[in-house]
């Protein structure tokens, strides 16, 4: 078995950011970001993916939440801002994403779930960590909001499945359940529908995705870095393609 052949084997959210260090110089590191709609299936390839290569799976999200759970100084700031409805700041997420990136576990590597967002972020990214390859994953408006009305969630650990099942106009993409209907395989949590899953707060992220991404893909483009990937099938097509994506750059 191959080094990426035995990835695929991995059971396993959002921009995606992998950081992968290559084998033939421990001083050279592969810096990627994934760029995809809401639906596209990052946070599925990227559970599969990532276990593989022993690197951790990094969420502002999930930093702010668990911030805010310990009271800290940061999370009172975070929690502020988010019940005004405001967003955090460029300045404190980038303060966040610095402390995470000293712990020991990115030693060989991360994956950013959710960043960059701006053009700031993005450029201030840039000062710490060099990006390689950029991919964006696409998928047409109609299929991401099937799925995502068919998503559903552990209300405990965050496990994500699908009911859908898509077949038509070339694209395959079988439904992604558990093996009880309604409890997660991991923790035997209780799935559910997010709230905000509905078709017309589907249609607005869409909106706002595109407005907040397009000129970051812009950006990228013109430095040579965005390959686009079409997402047309599960994961157990899709996660193949990308990692033949990553392989082809770990050669380079």
């Amino acid at each position: 078995m191959t080094f990426f052949e035995s990835h695929l084997s991995c059971k396993g959210k959002r921009n995606i950011i992998f950081s992968l260090t290559k084998t033939k110089d421990d001083n050279m590191s592969m810096n990627m970001i994934f760029f995809g709609p809401p639906g596209s299936g990052k946070g599925t390839y990227s559970d599969r993916i990532c276990p593989g290569f022993g690197i951790p799976h990094i969420s502002t999200g999930d930093i702010f939440r668990h911030a805010i759970a310990e009271k800290t100084e940061l999370g009172k700031k975070v929690e502020s801002l988010l019940k005004t409805g405001k967003l955090v700041d460029d300045k404190t997420v980038m303060n966040i994403i610095k402390e995470r990136l000293k712990k020991p576990d990115c030693k060989k590597g991360f994956v950013f779930d959710g960043f960059p967002r701006t053009l700031e972020q993005a450029k201030e990214l840039e000062k710490i960590a060099k990006i390689d390859l950029v991919i964006n994953l696409n998928l047409a408006d109609e299929i991401l909001i099937e799925k995502a009305l068919a998503r559903r969630i552990c209300e405990k650990c965050g496990n994500v499945y699908n009911i859908a099942d898509i077949k038509r106009n070339g694209i395959s993409m079988p439904p992604l359940l558990p093996k009880k209907t309604g409890i997660c395989d991991k923790c035997s949590g209780k799935l559910i529908q997010r709230k905000d899953d509905n078709e017309q707060t589907l249609k607005d992220r869409l909106d706002v995705y595109r407005e907040q991404t397009m000129p970051l893909i812009e950006y990228y483009k013109k430095r040579g870095m965005i390959k686009n990937v079409d997402v047309v099938a599960g994961p157990e097509i899709m996660v193949p393609k990308i990692l033949a994506v990553i392989k082809k750059e770990l050669k380079a």
